[in-house]
């Protein structure tokens, strides 16, 4: 069992930057591709961003691609995503989740999932 606690939520106005965090505890974090989803009120949850467990791979979805940076701390076992330039558009609950090794972009293919994070981006 992997148990995951995201933080770092709030409310920031268009343009600024938030940096998520999420810590894992219980087995060893550093054999999991983490990723990073979020879900808007009234939408489907979308795939973020993930990163493989040695770090040396990532993935971001196009609407994020340049503006959020997935990293990870395996001494730390914590995982973040930086996020700058926000839009109100990526205003959502964010999940981390984990599964072995390698990252997916689905997210039905991840067997660990934290409680969330609310982001809001509002002016």
């Amino acid at each position: 069992q992997v148990q995951l606690v995201e933080s770092g939520g709030g409310l920031v106005q268009p343009g600024g930057s938030l940096r998520l965090s999420c810590a894992a505890s219980g087995r060893t974090f550093s054999r999991y591709a983490m990723g990073w989803f979020r879900q808007a009120p009234g939408k489907e949850r979308e795939f973020v961003a993930a990163i493989n467990w040695t770090g040396g791979s990532t993935k971001y979805a196009e609407s994020v691609k340049g503006r959020f940076t997935i990293s990870r701390d395996n001494a730390k076992n914590t995982v973040y995503l930086q996020m700058n330039t926000l839009k109100p558009e990526d205003t959502a609950v964010y999940y981390c989740a984990a599964r072995d090794f390698y990252w997916v972009v689905a997210g039905d293919l991840y067997d660990y999932w934290g409680q969330g994070t609310q982001v809001t981006v509002s002016s």
